[in-house]
């Protein structure tokens, strides 16, 4: 395909955003069936908001919650994206491969980390608060 053939395939248009829209729930539609640690981000994430409806958390807390439960759940399509990507390349053990997927499964891990970390600043004032 030449420079005028793809620009002709990347023209804006309405049928162009709304297939954006539908690739986007394929992919959502792939990862959360497929993806174990999708499933527990989400679960995790359903979690922090039932808690911060319980507590009644402040708007600030809930947009730092969200923010963050969001940065997570996307990194985890990301790392879904790169262990599909390094599949489709080689089906046989290779150092690179195994340090992409290594990689991607920590930048889930410690985007994981950093919002367990959030909701133990967001959420201990209010748990210390039903011991006291």
């Amino acid at each position: 395909m030449d420079l005028k053939e793809r620009k002709k395939h990347k023209q804006m248009g309405i049928k162009r955003f709304f297939n954006s829209i539908k690739f986007s729930i394929d992919g959502l539609k792939y990862a959360y069936p497929n993806e174990q640690s999708l499933w527990l981000h989400g679960f995790g994430s359903l979690f922090l908001i039932l808690l911060g409806v319980i507590f009644q958390i402040t708007f600030i807390r809930w947009a730092i919650l969200i923010v963050a439960s969001v940065v997570v759940l996307a990194i985890e399509l990301l790392n879904t994206a790169i262990e599909a990507v390094v599949d489709l390349v080689t089906d046989k053990y290779h150092p690179l491969a195994k340090i992409a997927k290594d990689c991607g499964s920590a930048a889930g891990g410690v985007s994981g980390l950093m919002l367990f970390i959030i909701a133990c600043f967001i959420f201990a004032p209010y748990i210390m608060a039903l011991f006291k």
